[in-house]
């Protein structure tokens, strides 16, 4: 290793070479700044790089006759030089870069880098950016590395050798920080809705943005998480430090934090510095869908600019401008949905705070590029809740995507919908629901002793869902439930039962998870009178779900919700041999008041449910956000 000196650059920089430099919070500014004070001499010089905290210097227009840019991640700066003609944008998955580097065309002749020190064996490390940092400095003719002291040592791939390293200049400087995220309520909600999709014990990756760091945000409560990311940011610092995640439930590399690069704040730096449970990789190894597929319950977080209807996500563009990068999304995503139990998750405000567009849209503006396709993308999660699309009908998954679009452009996304031929001409969406959650989310796991099952509202696009309810009950079921031996639940009658204005009447259902879908368990639900005052209540329970207390639980959710709108009486029609539906009512402070067509009428006062209700939630063993 010699030490760089000014002369130095005309030996490394030749006429029409290509140069690496190092990003993320790794960028060698000291090196580069070196770098470009000798640029008079360059000819026709290509800068390959990525993402990078910090300024860009060599975007100056100064430069342009001696030096272009190549980038695979946007920045502002980065933008505005390739709308002006003087930087270029490769898109590419992070997991594909080096094999540019090593197989072209994107072969490289000088890397820039930033290490530490060197140990007593002549080894520095890469620090905080191993990523495509390895690939890169294994590829170039010449290593030029900026030694700083104030680099952490990380552990996993992230050693190389002084031998390596041609040219080093010294400088010791912090390392820049990320700028910490602005969220607001909406972040909250999403993150709400997000964290009900993550089991405990899964394997998590975070990618960029506002909304995948709410979402981490949301995991505290969870326990035994592992971490298999590209970027390891504060957020899942954090989830390691609140004992969130521990990864001692992961499938691949137990115990052990995986990622490619760290990025965030200095006490995010000194947490990695010498963490021997954390492992940096190089990209091709973190990013390979089959490495992140050993993972069993998978599930990766993204961000997305905008998605259509159908389920087609834009991460890098808005109609022909560029912005960001693919980055790990599409290798995340793959991996993520091969994996046992493996989900993806893209999370986004329904709405573009720049100017209220709706990021949910019937048509992607002409231009924009599609970095997940329609049948990858597992949820949709926006501050209205969740859209499963997985193995969805074009139908299925445009009604869940309108539902979870702000309120004030579902209309016009329904509209393009039915231009388009996607939902059946019965199909319209109810008015928006009021919240019934002080946090704004609407769904939340509750547990009937060891078995557990998500609350939420039924929504208009539930009405496959409610066919194959209907159609999974034996005779006896559909007798009680609906008074006569009904055949047949089309899908324009599970419409209508699934369509509730919310703001006057009101239906919740009980659903499980079998198969990695929903399965709906129970449906309770009540119909206001005109007056106001009283709502005459219905239930139906699975079979196979008896005997939990749901129909009770279900009573005292509505009864809740009744009495804050001035409800102050339910009452409801029972055959005779509906024996349990009866006792529940009679249990509760209801009375039998009448005989009419062979049924019998019940009314029952809000107050004696709501009294009695904690003594049945623990008598049943109920718990969670109840």
């Amino acid at each position: 290793m010699k030490l760089l000196s000014p002369h130095d650059w005309p030996r490394i920089v030749r006429p029409g070479c290509r140069v690496f430099i190092g990003g993320g919070a790794s960028v060698p500014f000291a090196l580069v700044e070196s770098f470009l004070a000798a640029s008079d001499g360059f000819k026709d010089v290509e800068l390959v790089h990525i993402y990078g905290l910090g300024e860009s210097p060599w975007i100056d227009p100064k430069y342009s006759e001696v030096i272009r840019t190549n980038s695979f991640f946007l920045t502002r700066t980065l933008r505005e030089a390739v709308e002006r003609g003087q930087a270029d944008y490769t898109p590419c998955p992070l997991s594909e870069v080096a094999s540019l580097f090593r197989q072209g065309p994107l072969t490289l002749d000088v890397a820039l880098i930033q290490v530490s020190p060197p140990d007593a064996e002549g080894f520095c490390s890469l620090g905080v950016s191993v990523d495509v940092v390895r690939s890169a400095l294994e590829c170039a003719r010449v290593v030029v590395a900026q030694i700083n002291s104030k680099m952490p040592r990380t552990g996993g791939d992230s050693k190389i050798s002084i031998r390596k390293i041609a040219y080093a200049l010294e400088h010791t400087a912090e390392l820049p920080e990320a700028k910490k995220p602005v969220l607001d309520e909406r972040h909250a909600r999403i993150g709400g809705y997000a964290a009900q999709l993550i089991d405990d014990g899964a394997t998590i990756q975070l990618g960029l943005g506002n909304t995948p760091t709410a979402v981490a945000r949301a995991l505290r409560k969870h326990r035994h998480l592992g971490i298999h990311s590209g970027l390891f940011n504060d957020a899942l610092m954090e989830l390691v430090k609140c004992g969130a995640a521990d990864g001692s439930q992961k499938s691949f590399r137990v115990g052990k934090i995986i990622a490619s690069l760290v990025v965030g704040s200095r006490k995010l730096y000194r947490f990695v510095d010498g963490n021997s449970d954390i492992e940096l990789h190089p990209s091709e190894w973190v990013y390979d869908p089959a490495r992140i597929a050993r993972n069993h319950r998978m599930v990766s977080i993204n961000g997305a600019r905008e998605i259509d209807l159908t389920g087609q996500v834009v991460r890098d563009s808005s109609g022909h401008r560029f912005y960001g990068g693919i980055g790990a999304l599409q290798d995340f995503v793959r991996g993520a949905g091969r994996s046992k139990g493996g989900r993806s998750i893209i999370a986004l405000t329904s709405t573009c705070d720049e100017d209220g567009h709706s990021r949910i849209v019937a048509e992607l503006e002409a231009g924009s590029g599609v970095c997940t396709g329609r049948g990858d993308v597992h949820y949709v999660v926006t501050e209205f809740g969740v859209a499963s699309l997985h193995g969805r009908s074009i139908r299925e998954r445009v009604a869940r995507l309108v539902e979870v679009a702000h309120p004030q452009h579902r209309e016009k996304l329904l509209a393009g919908a039915r231009e388009r031929g996607w939902l059946p001409k019965f199909f319209t969406m109810p008015p928006s629901a009021p919240t019934f959650s002080p946090d704004g989310v609407e769904s939340t796991w509750v547990n009937f002793g060891r078995r557990r099952f998500l609350l939420r509202p039924l929504y208009a696009s539930d009405m496959r869902t409610i066919q194959e309810f209907f159609y999974s009950h034996d005779e006896e079921t559909i007798r009680l439930r609906y008074g006569y031996q009904r055949h047949r639940m089309t899908g324009e009658s599970a419409y209508k039962l699934a369509a509730v204005d919310q703001r006057r009447d009101l239906a919740f259902g009980l659903f499980g998870e079998a198969r990695e879908q929903e399965e709906l368990r129970a449906i309770g639900r009540y119909y206001l009178d005109a007056d106001g005052k009283g709502a005459e209540v219905a239930f139906v329970v699975h079979e196979n779900s008896r005997q939990l207390g749901m129909a009770g639980f279900l009573l005292g959710k509505l009864a809740l919700i009744a009495k804050e709108r001035g409800v102050s009486h339910f009452w409801a029609s029972v055959l005779p041999e509906n024996h349990a539906m009866k006792k529940l009512f009679l249990a509760v402070g209801g009375s039998q008041e009448s005989v009419e067509d062979g049924e019998e009428g019940f009314r029952i006062p809000l107050a004696g449910i709501l009294r009695s209700r904690p003594q049945f939630l623990r008598r049943k063993g109920i718990t969670g956000t109840v």
